[in-house]
């Protein structure tokens, strides 16, 4: 077993690998960014190194971290999910560094990365694919074909990518050539990787995963099945386990092709293998050679720790278990609870945790790294917190999530509770008849109609009766605060800058009412200055707002352009979004 594990990530699931690492008395080495050294996965493990470099990338510098590592005397490194989790580079540079990666080997994580070479390889092994190309696609017109042959709509994809990125569907041949060099460039930016291909999109499918397990002793087993058809702009929001309303025969067929999918090609460590499902037919979507968010509700059901077995995998171990110790027992649900506004197209709410209490219940689990006074930061994914609660039945388990969410108490930023209240009440969700676009087409209407959550602030004010007590308060709202300086790396023309910015915030006489405000920036300027965490500003001509910090991708328009309204002007990158 190993001595001591770099956790090669942030956040919930950097403190979820420590907790596994603890029960097998191995100690466990952080790294952060300069913006995360307050983290909890920085407070709660036994060794912390910093990353030097810009908070947005850091997680992504490979050569930096394998050298962490080694001062560190680590002997594995352990990706989570998200960042590296699914980066041959890294495992190939842990194995030249004679450091344990905790995942697959390089070669098998580089064929299933490329979405083209995995679909071959998993038809190869008698896994159905959805109808579509095998190699990249090179030019639009070749996708214009595709489109006559298959009909409308289709999905134009990037072969690396992943989570949404790189994916359009197209409807109309007219709109194709513009999708398509739309997922180039995503899958150029994101993955370093311009090829596409293309599949014939399937309407209204569900999205249903396979949880396996593979060690190097040539054991493979299922930990049965996941449904993560909630979904918007192709990120999760709701998992459950098992999924509802699933054929028996068809379940049975789902899970046996997973199984013999990976071990067909030499697969080991913890897995998940995604499908589409459409009527009584399953295809191949893609896998995740990684821990996935939602592994909470398979160790529910089983009652078996994923990480841990993901490490033992790694340090050579053969499985604790075989397929017939796995006996799913109940129903589980997990609800992301991410810092978005529903109301606003779930758009991302950084900022500063005023109050964070988290349900006490016995059938509730609670997978976070927040705490009261925690920074909600642009550079990295929305997740706060992951609610899974158990149930004997789904319809106690929803049960159970509504009392769990409305005792969820999270101030300060906007969150998805809201969303997932309303989720929880929804007839078609209770009835288990979603589809992954589902949230999009027919809740979109009713999340625009959601409000937060009154906060324990509010309802004080609200229910007091002293004047003199509400007009002081109102008073001292009015009155202005120096906030202590918050600190940036900006890239101005390929140099990169320090910046330290102390705010005079006067509530009576500007909207910067919070920590995540944001900061006006002409557009002669924005167009030579790619920023983080510095988002722009409307008060005049000359000057643009939006709505969210995040990092400027790409510049659509040039300084002098004449733009009319709802044209696009920039490409804006905050929080997944």
């Amino acid at each position: 077993m190993f001595k001591k594990v770099l956790v090669a990530n942030r956040g919930e699931i950097a403190v979820r690998v420590n907790q596994a690492c603890r029960e097998l008395d191995v100690k466990v080495v952080a790294i952060y960014s300069e913006a995360d050294r307050a983290s909890k996965h920085v407070q709660v493990a036994d060794e912390a190194w910093l990353l030097q470099g810009q908070p947005a990338r850091v997680y992504l510098d490979i050569a930096q971290i394998i050298d962490l590592a080694k001062r560190a005397q680590a002997d594995a490194i352990h990706p989570g999910y998200g960042f590296l989790a699914e980066n041959a580079q890294l495992a190939q540079a842990c194995q030249d560094a004679g450091v344990t990666f905790v995942g697959p080997q390089p070669d098998v994580i580089a064929k299933l990365g490329s979405k083209v070479e995995s679909r071959r390889l998993m038809g190869a092994a008698g896994v159905p694919v959805v109808p579509g190309t095998v190699d990249p696609v090179d030019d639009f017109l070749a996708v214009k074909q595709l489109g006559a042959k298959y009909g409308y709509p289709i999905a134009i994809k990037a072969a690396a990518g992943g989570g949404g990125r790189g994916l359009r569907v197209v409807s109309r041949e007219e709109d194709v050539e513009q999708a398509f060099v739309g997922a180039q460039r995503e899958g150029t930016s994101y993955f370093g990787n311009g090829q596409v291909y293309v599949e014939k999109y399937l309407d209204r499918p569900r999205h249903i995963e396979v949880q396996i397990l593979a060690d190097h002793h040539g054991h493979v087993v299922h930990l049965g099945e996941r449904d993560c058809s909630s979904q918007r702009r192709h990120q999760k929001l709701l998992e459950e386990s098992p999924a509802p309303n699933l054929d028996p025969s068809l379940r049975e067929r789902l899970l046996a092709a997973a199984v013999r999918g990976v071990s067909s090609i030499g697969y080991t460590s913890a897995g998940t293998v995604e499908c589409l499902v459409s009527g009584s037919d399953f295809y191949f979507l893609e896998v995740n050679t990684r821990i996935q968010v939602e592994h909470p509700v398979t160790e529910f059901t089983t009652g078996i720790d994923i990480v841990k077995e993901q490490i033992l995998i790694a340090a050579n171990e053969p499985l604790s278990i075989c397929q017939s110790d796995v006996l799913p027992r109940g129903h589980a649900i997990e609800c992301r609870i991410n810092a978005e506004d529903p109301s606003k197209n779930f758009i991302p709410s950084p900022g500063t945790i005023t109050k964070y209490c988290e349900p006490q219940m016995p059938w509730v689990r609670i997978d976070s790294a927040c705490y009261n006074g925690y920074q909600v930061l642009p550079f990295y994914d929305s997740l706060l917190a992951k609610l899974i609660v158990w149930g004997r039945t789904r319809d106690e388990a929803i049960a159970r999530v509504q009392l769990a969410l409305e005792a969820f108490e999270i101030e300060g930023v906007h969150t998805t509770i809201p969303f997932h209240l309303m989720l929880m009440g929804d007839s078609q969700f209770r009835s288990g008849n979603i589809y992954t676009t589902y949230v999009e087409s027919e809740l979109r209407a009713r999340c625009l109609e959601l409000k937060p959550r009154a906060s324990s602030a509010d309802i004080a004010v609200i229910t007091t009766q002293d004047k003199s007590t509400t007009a002081r308060a109102e008073h001292a709202k009015s009155q202005c605060v120096r906030k202590g300086p918050r600190k940036f790396e900006i890239e101005v023309n390929e140099r990169q800058f320090n910046v330290a910015v102390t705010e005079l915030l006067d509530p009576a006489h500007t909207k910067l009412a919070n920590p995540s405000a944001s900061t006006r920036l002409p557009v002669s300027q924005a167009t030579k200055t790619r920023q983080s965490g510095v988002s722009h500003g409307l008060n005049h001509s000359g000057e643009i707002r939006s709505a969210m910090h995040g990092i400027v991708k790409e510049i659509l328009v040039g300084e002098g352009d004449t733009v009319s309204c709802g044209q696009k002007l920039l490409i804006l990158e905050a929080m997944k979004m």
